[in-house]
């Protein structure tokens, strides 16, 4: 009695440690690659002028040239039709700040030269948002860091590959771009610099 006792648990641990191997195998084939495998690549964005997290030059703010610094990015995921590039300031006194808003980017672009023009349309079609005025959303193009005194502001450079154009005219707020984009985002990125005063 005991000995088939012990006979049906050995075979009980058996199948189970089995089935167990199966399910495993069957997941691995299910998800793929481990999403930290070092042949894993996501969407990058840098610059040349500054690293995340770290000053933006005097040149790219109003106490400069107030000139947009070169952008540039990698590894845009399959599909992308458009990118989008969004700059604000979260730490304004009055609530985020806007600084510059870039959409209908072409798919083919790999980057952003330095003092894009404020113009509400590029050569390469990309079209140019309004961004924050003295005291509305009166300018068009990029305008860099120009944070009261005090502690540093932190400024955010967000990249996003859609898998079109949000279709929009030239001129189009951040809330309006961010609402034609819903639905739409493939990937982003940042890029984080600071700047104070």
């Amino acid at each position: 009695m005991y000995h088939e006792a012990m006979k049906r648990t050995v075979v009980l641990i058996v199948v189970l440690c089995v089935a167990f191997g199966v399910a495993v195998r069957g997941a691995r084939k299910y998800t793929g690659r481990r999403p930290h495998s070092k042949e894993a690549k996501y969407m990058e964005l840098t610059s040349p002028a500054f690293r995340h997290r770290e000053a933006i030059p005097k040149e790219h703010t109003c106490e400069g040239k107030d000139t947009s610094p070169v952008l540039a990015w990698s590894n845009p995921p399959a599909g992308t039709g458009s990118f989008t590039l969004i700059m604000d300031d979260p730490d304004a006194p009055a609530g985020t700040w806007v600084h510059w808003v870039a959409y209908d980017i072409p798919a083919t672009a790999r980057g952003l030269a330095t003092g894009v023009p404020k113009t509400p349309e590029l050569a390469d079609g990309t079209r140019q948002g309004a961004c924050w005025g003295v005291d509305s959303f009166s300018r068009t193009g990029y305008y860099g860091p120009c944070p009261p005194p005090g502690a540093p502001h932190r400024y955010s450079f967000r990249l996003y590959a859609l898998d079109r154009p949000p279709g929009l005219p030239p001129k189009a707020t951040k809330a309006k771009v961010e609402s034609a984009m819903k639905g739409h985002v493939l990937a982003s990125a940042e890029l984080v610099g600071t700047y104070g005063r």
